[in-house]
C-alpha cells in the first residue's frame, strides 16, 4: 500500500510541478490562530483542514457535531443524533486523544471526553473549524494526541438579530411506546452589537424531540455570550460564556441491551477571557483563563428508580495560559507556560483532584527563501505521572508558489481521565488506577497546492502509540475494564481537493472530494481479550460534498462512506436546499435520503430518512 502511494503521489507531483506558472497565490486566505503564532494557512507546514462559514452554511446540520461528520479523516461517532451526544477521534485514535479548542481555550473534560462536544456554540456564530491532524503538543499541549479541533467564533461586524426556527420528523411512529410520531423541533433567538471598540453576541437555543426510536427523545437548551473589546491598537480582549443543559434518552448508549431505559443529563458551564497585547513592534503577550464545570447524571433505570443505578459527576477545571511570541531577523520565538487544575466528585469514581503545569519553547525560521521550519519542545509535569517531554519538528518547502512540500515528525501525550482511573461501575465498567500515560510518536510527509479555483493536499503518515489505553474483558461475563492495552501502530494516506468554478456571474460551483485510508496493527498486546472501542476504527472513508449556487439560491448534497476494521460499511447521502429572500432563508434538509441501516458505535442505529425544514431571519 506505501509503495502505491508514493507511485500515485510522485505522478501527482509531477503533474502539478508541470502545469505551476510561477504566479503569486491566489487564493482566499486563512489565517490559523495558534496560541503561539499565526499562520496563513497557504505557508502552514501541517496537514491542516479547514471548514469555513460559506461552507458551514450550506451543510444540512445545526450543530458543531453535524458539522464535523463531513469532515475528512474525522470520525464523529454518534450515540444520538442531532447534536445530543458523540465522540470524536481523528485518524484512528480514540475518542479521549483527540483535544478541543475554543478559539484556543483547550476544553478537556477530566471525567470522560463522552461529554467533549457538550457545547453551548451555536454554528451561526462559527467563523470556521480548523482541524489540525497528528500528535501536535508542541501546539496545544497534553491531550492532542491524533490531533486537534479549533472552533475559532465570528467577530461581529454589524449590529442585528437573528432568529431561526425549525421542525422535522422521519414520519415513522414509536410503536414501542406512546405510538406518537417522532418529531425534532428547535428555535434560535440571538443578537449583536457591534460599536467601534466593543462587540457583543448573545444567543439562545431550544431543541425537543422525542426521539428516533424507543428512549431516543433529547432537549437541549445552550445560552452563548461573546465580548470583543479593542481598548486600543496595540491591546484587544475577548471574553465569552456557555451553558448547555442537555437531557436525553440513552437506549443502548453504553450497556446494551440491559440500558434500553437509561437516561442522562449533561449541564455545562465555560467561561473564558483572553486578551492579546502587542508590547512592541517585536513582542505580543497573550494570556489566557479559563473555567469549566460539568455536571453528569446517568440513571441506569431512567426516571422509574433514581436511588439504584445512577451516577452522579461533578467536575471542575481551572486554566491559566500565557503565551508570547518574539520577532527576530532570523525568525520567531514562540514561549510560554499553562497550568491546569481539575478535581471530581463522584458517586462512583470518588473524589479526586490532580495539577498539571506545561512549559514550551518554540522557534520558527526561514532558512532560505523557500525552506521553512518550525521546532520546539513542550514539557509537561502532572502531578500524578511527573515530568515529560514531547519535542516536534514541522518543514516544509516551496517548489513555486502554489506547490509546496511538507514533513513532520511529532510526539504527544494522553493523561487517563478519571474514569479510566476510578470508575466503579459493577458488574458494568470498572477503572484502573495503575494506568499509565499514552505517547505518541508520528512522522508524516506530504503535498499542498493551493490556487484560487483548485487545492490538493495528499499526505501519508506512520504513528505509533505506546501505551494505548482501552476496555477490555477476557469473557463477557466480566465487567470491562481500562487497560494499557498494547502499542498501537497506524500507516495511514489523507487526500482531499476543492475545485470551485463560477459558470456565471450569478451562478458558483463547488466540488470537495477526499478520501482516507488507516492500516492498523497492535504489538505486545494483552493475549485473548475482547476490546471495546478500538474494533470499530474507521479503515476507509470518503467524504464528498457537491453545491450550486445560483444568486440567493443553493443546494448541495453531501456523501459519507465509512468502511470500520470490523463491521459492514455504508453510505450515508444528505443534502439541503435554500433559498434566501432579502435576509429570510428557507431551507429544507434531508438527512439519510436512502434510508440506510447504519451504526457509529456499539448497538445503537441511528436515524433512518429524516427531513427539515426552517426558516431563518437575519438582520445582521
Amino acid at each position: 500500500m506505501t509503495k502505491l502511494y508514493f507511485a500515485i503521489l510522485g505522478l501527482i507531483t509531477i503533474n502539478l510541478s508541470a502545469q505551476v506558472q510561477k504566479d503569486t497565490i491566489n487564493i482566499d486566505e486563512v489565517i490559523i490562530q495558534e496560541n503561539r503564532f499565526s499562520t496563513p494557512i497557504s505557508k502552514k507546514n501541517r496537514n491542516v483542514y479547514v471548514i469555513d462559514k460559506v461552507a458551514i452554511e450550506k451543510l444540512p446540520g445545526r450543530s458543531i457535531q453535524e458539522i464535523l461528520q463531513y469532515a475528512n479523516g474525522v470520525d464523529l461517532r454518534q450515540r444520538g443524533p442531532f447534536g445530543s451526544q458523540a465522540d470524536v477521534s481523528i485518524d484512528g485514535g480514540s475518542f479521549e486523544q483527540t483535544v478541543v479548542l475554543l478559539n484556543g481555550t483547550k476544553i478537556i473534560d477530566a471525567q470522560t471526553a463522552h461529554n467533549m462536544l457538550n457545547l453551548p456554540i451555536p454554528v451561526e456564530v462559527i467563523e470556521r473549524i480548523e482541524i489540525i491532524r497528528g500528535p501536535a503538543a508542541l501546539t496545544y499541549g497534553v491531550n492532542s494526541l491524533t490531533g486537534a479541533i479549533n472552533i475559532i467564533t465570528k467577530k461581529p461586524t454589524k449590529s442585528g438579530f437573528l432568529v431561526n426556527t425549525y421542525a422535522g420528523s422521519n414520519f415513522e411512529k414509536d410503536t414501542q411506546d406512546t405510538g406518537n410520531t417522532f418529531y425534532g423541533t428547535g428555535i434560535q433567538v440571538g443578537g449583536v452589537i457591534s460599536k467601534e471598540k466593543h462587540q457583543h453576541s448573545l444567543f439562545a437555543s431550544h431543541d425537543k424531540s422525542n426521539g428516533y426510536r424507543y428512549n431516543t427523545d433529547f432537549e437541549n437548551n445552550k445560552l452563548f455570550y461573546q465580548g470583543n473589546y479593542q481598548v486600543n491598537d496595540n491591546n484587544e480582549i475577548l471574553s465569552s460564556f456557555g451553558y448547555i443543559n442537555n437531557g436525553f434518552g440513552a437506549n443502548g448508549f453504553y450497556a446494551a441491551p440491559g440500558d434500553k431505559n437509561s437516561s442522562e443529563v449533561i449541564q455545562t458551564t465555560f467561561a473564558a477571557i483572553q486578551s492579546k497585547h502587542r508590547l512592541s513592534d517585536k513582542w505580543s503577550l497573550m494570556p489566557r483563563i479559563s473555567y469549566r464545570y460539568n455536571y453528569d447524571d446517568y440513571r441506569y433505570y431512567g426516571i422509574t428508580n433514581l436511588n439504584a443505578g445512577r451516577s452522579q459527576h461533578y467536575t471542575n477545571a481551572l486554566a491559566a495560559e500565557l503565551n508570547n511570541s518574539y520577532k527576530m531577523e532570523s525568525g520567531e520565538l514562540g514561549f510560554g507556560a499553562e497550568f491546569r487544575n481539575e478535581d471530581i466528585s463522584s458517586s462512583n469514581i470518588g473524589e479526586h483532584k490532580r495539577d498539571n503545569f506545561g512549559v514550551y519553547l518554540q522557534y520558527r525560521t526561514t532558512f532560505i527563501e523557500k525552506l521553512d521550519v518550525n521546532v520546539g519542545a513542550y514539557a509537561n509535569y502532572n502531578s500524578d505521572y511527573k515530568w515529560q517531554v514531547y519535542p516536534g519538528l514541522d518543514v516544509s518547502y516551496a517548489i513555486t508558489d502554489a506547490f509546496k512540500v511538507i514533513g513532520n515528525i511529532g510526539t504527544s501525550q494522553r493523561i487517563p481521565s478519571f474514569t479510566d482511573l476510578y470508575l466503579n461501575q459493577r458488574p458494568g465498567n470498572i477503572g484502573n488506577p495503575t494506568l499509565d500515560t499514552e505517547n505518541a510518536f508520528q512522522s508524516e510527509i506530504g503535498v499542498k497546492y493551493l490556487k484560487r479555483d483548485f487545492t490538493f493536499n495528499a499526505n501519508y503518515f506512520y504513528r505509533k502509540i505506546t501505551n494505548f489505553i482501552d476496555w477490555t474483558r477476557t469473557v463477557t461475563t466480566n465487567p470491562w475494564q481500562s487497560n494499557n492495552y498494547g502499542n498501537l501502530n497506524t500507516n495511514g494516506v489523507n487526500m482531499r481537493a476543492n475545485y470551485r468554478v463560477s459558470i456565471s456571474e450569478d451562478s458558483k460551483f463547488n466540488v470537495n472530494l477526499a478520501y482516507s485510508y488507516l492500516e492498523f496493527k497492535f504489538e505486545d498486546v494483552i493475549p485473548n481479550v475482547f476490546s471495546k472501542y478500538l474494533i470499530s476504527s474507521l479503515e476507509h472513508q470518503v467524504t464528498n460534498t457537491v453545491d450550486f449556487q445560483h444568486k440567493n439560491f443553493t443546494v448541495l448534497f453531501a456523501t459519507r462512506f465509512n468502511q470500520r476494521v470490523t463491521g459492514p460499511s455504508y453510505w450515508i447521502n444528505d443534502f439541503r436546499v435554500s433559498q434566501s429572500i432579502k435576509k429570510v432563508t428557507l431551507y429544507l434538509d434531508a438527512q439519510n435520503i436512502f434510508n440506510t441501516t447504519y451504526y457509529e458505535i456499539g448497538a445503537v442505529p441511528l436515524p433512518s430518512r429524516w427531513f427539515s425544514l426552517g426558516v431563518k431571519l437575519v438582520n445582521f
